[in-house]
């Protein structure tokens, strides 16, 4: 299984546009990605700004694939402008 961890600081005029695109993102990428098995979307408890994601794929291929999705380019075209900082991670999940 490969694992991807995503953290969002959000610009607080985008916060709720922003939480309301990435639940759709995360519900398009369940729904439509046979190898997407799970999609958490998780918000700091005292920061409204900072978005944690949580995704696991089948594999490396399965992310690439889910990169290339009309869904996702969708998504990252509407929030690149609301975006202050991203960062991304992968993992093996043993």
């Amino acid at each position: 299984m490969f694992v991807v961890t995503v953290t969002f600081k959000i610009k607080p005029e985008h916060s709720d546009a922003f939480r309301a695109a990435v639940v759709d993102q995360a519900a398009n990428s369940l729904e439509r990605e046979a190898d997407c098995s799970r999609f958490d979307v998780c918000i700091a408890p005292d920061d409204v700004c900072s978005v944690f994601l949580y995704e696991i794929y089948a594999s490396a291929d399965a992310f690439r694939a889910h990169l290339e999705s009309p869904h996702f380019l969708d998504f990252d075209a509407k929030i690149r402008d609301w975006v202050l900082a991203k960062s991304v991670d992968t993992w093996d999940r043993l």
